[in-house]
């Protein structure tokens, strides 16, 4: 059986959730109820008009069903505001943990990671309720003015007495304290089963009730082994959960993609990732951390192209290409081109993947789409 542990900021609020009422349903099923109508609530931007799950929808593995490489990018509440990166998957982000500087972890490879977790592909939010704070007030997205509109907005809804029923009576007396229970409400939905369901054939196969094809079985010994590399950073531990990340940063060499409107804005735009954060990372890491991202999971990831943080490539195929000869052969123009992961680099060689090893690795890639 699998047991989803609450973090201690929904516990702060919900610390009774075996609590149940009447009807025998718990608080904290209660709080994810009113977490998933939060997060379906269009009502919740200044034109009505977006969701958070209209850039995690579940039929794309929480991930924009809306983008490709060609428009690679989100657009938010107003026509025509764009933010600069590719919405990451909100599936299994639970999961990840709090952003840290740790002591500096090595690859196999070699490669050097001085930083681990935190929401947001560069980690500038702790966990999931301080990051679903953001998306309501930031401009290129759901664009409300302040924190007081969104909780004006739901003590208005027809959900006001659900909202109430979980966090009492008083429950939009104050400004602050509401939106940090809007926040807490969908950062409990996100951690709920529904969001996080481990129902891929690969749990099948590790729980014994399926067996991988062939071609599975060939992609998955190739992504765990020193040829491919895969594992390196999205790895499968032994034992325990298996998010195919470390959650840990590094620059893979990803070029710049044109189409991203932040480039077309500027064209010398420049993505630093992690570097961007200087409010999280160590003044003097500036540089070395530039043109880093976190290793995003694996799970769902045949539902959620365009991939990399700018959206680049939009199949699979050219995401191993990226990794087997694009950075190493320099058939390609890093973003930043600094402390290039060793992976990549090769030491100038390719990895020498075969079209049908690349095809076996997508074929394991898809058997990790949940059911």
């Amino acid at each position: 059986m699998r047991f989803i542990i609450v973090t201690t900021a929904l516990l702060s609020i919900s610390c009774s959730s075996s609590t149940q009422d009447n009807s025998g349903i718990t608080r904290q099923a209660q709080m994810q109820a009113l977490g998933k109508i939060l997060f379906f609530d269009s009502n919740l931007s200044s034109n009505n008009n977006q969701s958070c799950a209209s850039c995690h929808d579940p039929a794309t593995g929480f991930a924009d069903p809306n983008v490709s490489k060609t428009a690679p990018v989100s657009m938010g509440s107003v026509t025509g505001a764009f933010g600069n990166r590719n919405a990451p998957t909100a599936a299994y982000a639970f999961f990840t943990p709090a952003f840290t500087k740790t002591q500096p972890h090595t690859t196999v490879d070699g490669t050097v990671s001085n930083y681990q977790g935190g929401q947001f592909l560069d980690g500038r939010r702790d966990n999931l309720m301080m990051q679903a704070k953001d998306p309501f007030l930031n401009p290129v997205e759901m664009n409300n003015a302040n924190a007081a509109e969104v909780v004006n907005k739901v003590s208005n809804s027809s959900y006001a007495s659900d909202f109430i029923a979980v966090f009492g009576t008083g429950a939009f007396d104050n400004i602050d304290t509401a939106y940090d229970s809007i926040a807490m409400a969908i950062a409990a939905f996100e951690a709920s089963d529904e969001v996080n369901l481990f129902t891929s054939k690969f749990d099948d196969v590790r729980n014994g009730t399926a067996t991988f094809s062939a071609s599975e079985q060939r992609g998955f010994k190739l992504f765990t082994s020193t040829k491919a590399k895969c594992a390196n950073c999205h790895t499968i531990p032994d034992t325990g959960t298996i998010l195919f990340t470390n959650h840990r940063y590094y620059n893979i060499g990803t070029p710049s993609n044109p189409d991203n409107p932040a480039v077309q804005a500027y064209s010398a735009y420049i993505d630093t990732g992690l570097a961007e954060n200087i409010s999280v990372i160590d003044a003097g890491d500036a540089v070395s951390e530039a043109g880093k991202f976190r290793t995003p999971t694996l799970r769902n990831i045949e539902k959620t192209a365009p991939y990399m943080h700018n959206g680049v490539y939009q199949t699979l195929e050219q995401v191993i290409r990226h990794y087997d000869i694009m950075v190493s052969q320099q058939f390609i123009t890093p973003e930043v081109d600094n402390e290039i992961a060793n992976e990549l680099i090769n030491n100038g060689n390719p990895l020498g993947l075969q079209t049908e090893e690349i095809t076996d690795l997508v074929a394991f890639m898809k058997t990790l789409t949940d059911k």
